[in-house]
């Protein structure tokens, strides 16, 4: 299709109305070398009822995903652990739980009621197991005594992520692209920024990036469980196919000589926001598919931010110009 020059790129209108003039800087460059429901049914077991007994076997459930992303062939999320990323597991109904296990010392405990409440209205057999047991079985630093093993985490469509057709009231799509983001912290504190502000999508490189492992699940607080995701086998080729569809495609880098605050009217138009791997920022050719590079300006004597930090910033604003627009 034929695309408008883009904002930005060398050789563009320097009044362009969406996002000011190429050689504006910011006060000081800043932002941070980013790395950057469904409808499954519910548990079918009839008449499970939870065990009491500690250190009960597990039934026959698959391996838990060990968050190795060399090895993940898909999203990942068999096992989520923490009390909220649970929680939300069991309320989104959107994949298969197999079974919760909760630490036998917490059994009764008020903080984990409403866990086991809902597991029993979704019939999900639940364990009381010994805590080193519990302790053992985790793969994130601090299970917070909760447990659960799950289907895989469904991928979204991609065809459907780039169409207007499908998102809220017609609305334009609203991307996130990760490029080689590997700590899992990282990750889960942007997909929930992403939850918080309206994004209808993430695209995840299938190689050299952490997929949903259990400390991503509960670093989003559960958001995993609402975010559509997607993995593709090359970033900068999707991101050509974006461009092709007509979504704007807008880079994080803290070397960028506009500022987030200049894209104005162009956070309205489909738009993927693109956030670079910790310390080394966008990939070169990322950084070529992108029809912009913005940075979030610093007035500080320290020049970037924490990823999770600089995507919740620029997520928000593109979210704010978003609903004042009259076209969103």
């Amino acid at each position: 299709m034929n695309r408008r020059p883009p904002p930005g790129r060398r050789g563009s209108n320097p009044k362009d109305p969406r996002g000011g003039s190429e050689g504006s800087r910011p006060g000081a460059r800043g932002g941070a070398k980013p790395n950057g429901r469904g409808g499954a049914k519910p548990n079918g077991r009839s008449g499970a009822k939870p065990s009491g007994r500690s250190g009960a076997k597990p039934s026959g459930r698959p391996a838990p995903n060990t968050g190795s992303s060399g090895a993940a062939k898909g999203l990942g999320g068999r096992q989520v652990e923490g009390r909220q990323a649970v929680r939300e597991l069991l309320i989104a109904e959107r994949r298969k739980v197999h079974e919760i296990w909760i630490s036998a010392e917490l059994e009764g405990d008020p903080g984990v009621a409403d866990i086991v409440e809902i597991a029993a209205a979704r019939r999900v057999p639940l364990l009381h197991v010994a805590r080193a047991r519990l302790e053992r079985e985790a793969r994130s630093e601090a299970p917070q005594g909760v447990l659960a093993h799950a289907a895989e985490i469904p991928e979204a469509d991609f065809g459907d992520l780039v169409s207007v057709r499908g998102h809220r009231a017609g609305a334009a799509p609203f991307l996130v692209a990760v490029d080689g983001v590997t700590d899992p912290g990282n990750l889960g504190a942007i997909i929930r920024s992403c939850d918080g502000a309206g994004v209808t999508g993430v695209l995840l490189p299938r190689h050299r990036s952490v997929h949903v492992t259990p400390t991503v699940a509960k670093a989003s607080a559960g958001a995993v469980e609402y975010v559509p995701m997607v993995l593709v086998a090359g970033l900068p080729a999707a991101l050509k196919q974006l461009s092709d569809r007509g979504i704007w495609v807008v880079g994080l880098d803290d070397g960028a000589d506009r500022s987030l605050y200049e894209i104005g009217s162009l956070a309205a138009e489909p738009i993927c926001v693109v956030l670079g791997a910790e310390g080394a920022g966008l990939s070169r050719l990322v950084r070529e598919r992108c029809d912009s590079i913005v940075s979030i300006p610093m007035a500080g004597r320290i020049s970037s931010l924490n990823v999770s930090t600089a995507a919740a910033i620029t997520l928000y604003e593109v979210s704010r110009l978003r609903q004042d627009s009259p076209r969103s």
